[in-house]
């Protein structure tokens, strides 16, 4: 019996007790079954238990648009930490970049200016003439969001500005009485914390954009804001200079406290970055060196695992892969950690500068490349190249 005679059902099943070097040679034997074999469900499972191949710990696919079995490819790279290091843009003098990732287009802030820019396709490198700019901040721009319609900055100034991306139209207003160190935006619902110790919810709703729902007393600075993905709760990561619990979780209609995060953190053990994976589990990184994973099913007094930075460095910034992957970016000399959520160690650690120490202040990822923001230049790490391998 020739095996294409058999259901496509019972082939995946065959297959999936192939591993990736087995389904390779297959792949090999003839033109149809290298057309089988090129199915994303043939690689659907490899994929799951690799690192940024875009399939989610909730089976979601980040990247649809591109072929698993590509993706599985690149993503040896990553484990290796085989790529190429590119500078994209350099500046003077210092700034606090951030950016963001939107399909081929990055955003970029530059002092009070946001710049966008076309990535070149399949290379990840972006034209250096932006398209688009957004303005309006008097100072600097300390961090911005976007959602499928707007662009949503904070600023030095205390300011807040919504930016329609389809046209021309923004509006600006002060949302603070001191900068906004940070914002975030889902659900029509934007959430802001600032130096000024309190935190407020705004609504995107058209008859009433800008309109402020809740102002929220921290009793401290607020270096970090994240909305649930279930947009019923929001978590502020405060300097926790007055108190010692710096994470807390707040009900987004009744702006209650829900619980706090941990208990007993080190003065000065401040949270500069939270990331939602999901309505129960989220991670943060900050000034105490650990990134700390949260499954709020579990419990909220207990992190249910966490990692150090081997160099005691604080920790600016991370993203993550929505499966098993952590991406950390530290406060001197760029240095950026690969992790596997699985290994209690570092996996591939990249310096990006050595002649100055910056901070990575910003990273962002898709399936082929890092991007990584510093004091004065973007990096970019292309995992689709053949390159020298990271130092473990």
């Amino acid at each position: 019996m020739c095996i294409f005679q058999l259901p496509d059902d019972v082939l995946y099943l065959i297959l999936s007790y192939l591993d990736c070097k087995s389904l390779c040679r297959l792949s090999q034997v003839c033109r149809k079954l290298y057309h089988f074999t090129s199915r994303d469900a043939v690689w659907r499972k490899i994929a799951k238990d690799l690192i940024n191949t875009g399939i989610t710990r909730q089976g979601g696919d980040l990247y649809p648009c591109i072929l698993l079995k590509d993706r599985v490819r690149t993503s040896q790279n990553w484990s290796q930490g085989c790529c190429r290091k590119e500078v994209l843009m350099k500046w003077k003098p210092n700034l606090l970049p951030w950016i963001q990732l939107d399909g081929d287009v990055l955003y970029l802030s530059q002092a009070a200016d946001i710049g966008a820019y076309h990535l070149r396709p399949r290379r990840g490198r972006f034209q250096h003439s932006r398209f688009a700019l957004f303005s309006g901040h008097q100072e600097d721009v300390c961090r911005f969001v976007l959602t499928d319609t707007h662009l949503i900055s904070a600023g030095g100034d205390g300011k807040i500005i919504i930016h329609n991306r389809r046209d021309d139209f923004s509006m600006e207003f002060y949302g603070h009485n001191q900068e906004v160190n940070c914002i975030d935006s889902k659900g029509g619902l934007i959430v802001s914390g600032s130096r000024d110790r309190t935190a407020r919810i705004w609504t995107l709703s058209p008859n009433r954009l800008g309109e402020c729902l809740h102002t929220i007393p921290t009793f401290d600075r607020v270096w970090s804001v994240a909305i649930s993905p279930s947009i019923g709760t929001f978590v502020t990561g405060t300097a926790c200079c007055e108190d010692s619990t710096p994470l807390r979780i707040w009900d987004t209609e009744r702006c209650q406290l829900v619980s706090c995060l941990g208990a007993d953190f080190r003065r000065g053990a401040g949270v500069l970055d939270i990331i939602y994976e999901s309505p129960s589990q989220l991670l943060t990184c900050g000034y105490d060196t650990f990134i700390r994973y949260w499954d709020l099913r579990v419990s909220s007094r207990k992190c249910v695992m966490e990692w150090e930075e081997p160099h005691d460095s604080a920790l600016y910034c991370m993203q993550t892969d929505g499966n098993q992957l952590i991406v950390s970016g530290s406060s001197y000399y760029g240095v950026v950690r690969l992790w596997d959520k699985r290994q209690t160690h570092c996996l591939k650690m990249f310096q990006l500068t050595s002649s100055t120490s910056s901070p990575v202040y910003c990273l962002r990822l898709n399936a082929s490349h890092l991007y990584a923001a510093l004091a004065s230049a973007l990096y970019c790490l292309d995992f689709t190249a053949p390159g020298p391998r990271a130092r473990r």
